[in-house]
């Protein structure tokens, strides 16, 4: 039987991606949606969660899209009413928060999902086994965009919790965290915010892994023209890119063949295998990173963006 499922936040990331793969999905039915920016024909609306879990429409599970400040208490109260919840990413504004997410769930027995859509690129799962039995000499991310073409308007984006340029940027390290075959840390930062802005518009890297292995990685919203989204990998053997936010893979020169682009697929299909087996997913280790990055990493004021 399909799981009915139920989106909370109907902006563009749920139109685009999420309505159109759980349409076209054979485990999920979507049977609502709550939002303040409307609802789609033909499926009951509501204006928030509390209404949508108090409504009559059999809900199994949530999809929840907001922005991560007020992602919290849509978990919470998802999960309290016995409901599966799908987290977008990042899976919320603190760590702290998403442990105790972690720590309900568990308690009253239903899956919790921290998504990283970025991991389900088509490159990524060859990278990954590529480099799992190979020696590495040094990374360099290079995450660089035009926030006026992705962003364009989001006021919250640029406030306390909505990541700045972390937001495409924790993508980055969702990736890295998962191919990389040991853990790293971070050495050293800076932070560049506009100075009429509470979240950072750029942001260099420095990290190490715990056998030396460099990493940097350098996120920029300022970027026009074409935009890039790369991950180097230097080893012995040559050198590995994933090129294009993970969809193309290259190794030692040779471009790889790799399946159809379809991150959000891959994403609802591992949530409903982590219901079926009565399990929950929530890494945090990309959102660490970015902890890291504000705990460790020198401010720099840079001028005003206006949108």
């Amino acid at each position: 039987m399909a799981i009915r499922i139920g989106i909370v936040g109907l902006g563009k990331i749920a139109r685009d991606q999420h309505v159109p793969v759980i349409e076209a999905s054979p485990d999920f039915t979507l049977a609502a949606v709550a939002s303040r920016s409307g609802g789609l024909p033909d499926l009951p609306y509501y204006s928030d969660i509390g209404d949508m879990l108090a409504g009559d429409d059999g809900l199994d599970a949530v999809a929840l899209c907001q922005p991560p400040q007020v992602r919290y208490d849509a978990a919470r109260a998802a999960i309290l009413a016995g409901k599966h919840v799908f987290l977008e990413k990042p899976p919320g504004a603190t760590l702290s928060e998403v442990k105790s997410l972690a720590d309900l769930a568990q308690a009253h027995g239903v899956t919790l999902f921290a998504s990283w859509h970025s991991r389900y690129a088509s490159g990524v799962a060859a990278a990954k086994a590529w480099l799992a039995e190979r020696t590495i000499r040094s990374v360099a991310v290079e995450w660089k965009e035009d926030v006026r073409v992705w962003h364009p308007g989001q006021a919250w984006i640029w406030e306390p919790g909505g990541l700045g340029v972390f937001d495409p940027g924790i993508n980055a390290m969702s990736i890295v965290t998962h191919i990389m075959p040991r853990p790293f840390f971070l050495l050293d930062g800076t932070l560049s915010f506009p100075e009429n802005r509470g979240a950072p518009i750029a942001a260099d890297l420095t990290f190490r892994d715990d056998s030396g292995v460099p990493i940097t990685a350098a996120f920029d919203w300022r970027q026009t023209g074409p935009q890039t989204w790369d991950i180097s990998v230097d080893t012995v053997d040559g050198a590995l890119v994933l090129s294009k936010g993970g969809s193309v893979l290259t190794i030692a020169g040779e471009l790889q063949e790799t399946a159809p682009e379809a991150e959000y697929r891959g994403l609802y299909d591992r949530f409903a295998g982590l219901v079926a087996r009565g399990e929950s997913d929530v890494d945090v280790s990309p959102l660490r990173h970015v902890a890291d990055a504000y705990l460790r990493g020198a401010r720099v004021v840079v001028e005003p963006f206006e949108d």
